[in-house]
This record gives C-alpha cells, sequence and structure tokens, in this order.
C-alpha cells in the first residue's frame, strides 16, 4: 500500500455524535435563556469547532455579542462534559475498518475540530482510544481544519511525509485540509457536513465506510498522488 498512516475525522466519520451535542446544545440555550434549536440544525452546525457551534446556535437575525458567546461557551462546555459520550454510537463498519488498517501496519490518527477536554474522554468512553498512536484535537495546534495544520502535525507525530498519508472525513473541511496539506482524501457519505454533502469529485474516493476504504486504498492508485 502506498500510504503509510492513516487519519481520521472523529464526529461525523467514527462516530454520531449528534444525540449528545443537541442535548449540549439544548441545556445551554434553557440556561442562558434562549429559544432552543432542533437536533436537525444543530446537525447543520457542526463541522467547525465547538465556538462555531454555540455560535450559530445563538445567531438568529444577528450574531451575538463577544460577552454574550463566552457565557454561552462556558455553559455548553458544562453542559457537554455532563453529557459526552451518553447517547453516542460507533457507526457501522468503523470498528471493522480500524481493525483492517491496524492489521495492514498503518500508524493511525484522528484528527478533528472538538476541543481535547472532549476528545480524549470521548475516544475512551467508546472503547476507540486504544486504535490510535496521535490524537489531534481541535486546540492541539493554531489551527483548525480546513487549514492543512492539524494534518501536517498529526504527520510530523507519525514521522510519515504528508504525501504517504491518507485522510478520511465527511466534510468539505476535511477534504480542503488534507489538499492543502499534500494528503489523498477519502470521504464517507454519511455524517455532518454543514449542509454540504460531499461529491465524489470533490475527493479521492467516496466511500460507504471504513472497511471499504481500506480494501479501496489496497488498489487504487490516484495519478494525481504518485
Amino acid at each position: 500500500m502506498r500510504f503509510h498512516s492513516v487519519t481520521f475525522d472523529l464526529d461525523g466519520t467514527l462516530l454520531d455524535t449528534i444525540a449528545d451535542l443537541a442535548e449540549a446544545c439544548r441545556l445551554m440555550l434553557a440556561e442562558i435563556g434562549e429559544p432552543p434549536r432542533t437536533q436537525e440544525e444543530v446537525h447543520s452546525f457542526v463541522g467547525k469547532g465547538m465556538a462555531v457551534l454555540v455560535e450559530r446556535c445563538l445567531t438568529r437575525e444577528r450574531a451575538p455579542s463577544a460577552e454574550r458567546l463566552a457565557v454561552a461557551i462556558e455553559s455548553f462546555k458544562r453542559h457537554y462534559t455532563a453529557v459526552n459520550g451518553h447517547h453516542t454510537r460507533i457507526y457501522p463498519g468503523v470498528l471493522e475498518g480500524l481493525d483492517a488498517w491496524r492489521n495492514g501496519g498503518l500508524r493511525m490518527g484522528v484528527v478533528t475540530n472538538k476541543p481535547a477536554m472532549f476528545t480524549e474522554a470521548l475516544l475512551e468512553r467508546m472503547g476507540l482510544a486504544g486504535y490510535f498512536d496521535v490524537v489531534v484535537s481541535g486546540d492541539t495546534t493554531a489551527h483548525k481544519k480546513p487549514h492543512p495544520e492539524p494534518i501536517l502535525y498529526a504527520c510530523r507525530q507519525f514521522g510519515v511525509e504528508a504525501p504517504r498519508n491518507l485522510h478520511i472525513g465527511d466534510s468539505k473541511n476535511d477534504i480542503e485540509a488534507a489538499r492543502a496539506a499534500g494528503c489523498a482524501a477519502y470521504c464517507v457519505p454519511y455524517g455532518y457536513n454543514e449542509g454540504e454533502p460531499v461529491d465524489s469529485a470533490e475527493c479521492d474516493a467516496l466511500v460507504s465506510d471504513l472497511l471499504a476504504a481500506y480494501r479501496l486504498a489496497l488498489t487504487f492508485q490516484d495519478l494525481k498522488h504518485k
């Protein structure tokens, strides 16, 4: 296989976390006296990290003030800490896929925009932490996806050149980050994409799940990345 390492997005790729995120948003909005958001709305708000999620929940006719946003973020942190992982589920094909990638001898990592205080606890709670050599959270580097730095940071930790890393995600944020880092990008069609479903023309491959991604990577050769 031409890949020596693989990085995975977390929310919407490995784990379906929307029920917990929506509940934390509901509790936060109730606490600060704001009207509720539906789970479908929260689903469309996920993708660029916690602060953007909270800001999108508060934004209606206009964006919240910096002070109001800061209060809401602290409220969300408390509530999400309490519910993180309670209703989260592992997507079909993830465990089988992770086993295949690990058995293939690749270095494996998570690259997510979720803050580290939630990421590591969630991976432990869901029994996934042992799969990964590197975990890059939304506050590990100065930039979040779609900036390339989180993926490049993971590659440096692996000791792998970026063109030898494959990134798998569920949104344009993942595609743009991988492209800018010089990595191949596979995408899954489920997950959270900020209302913009990924298109097969935008990534190196659109795969049904992580096991399908592994099987494809064994044989797929993309001339753009040779």
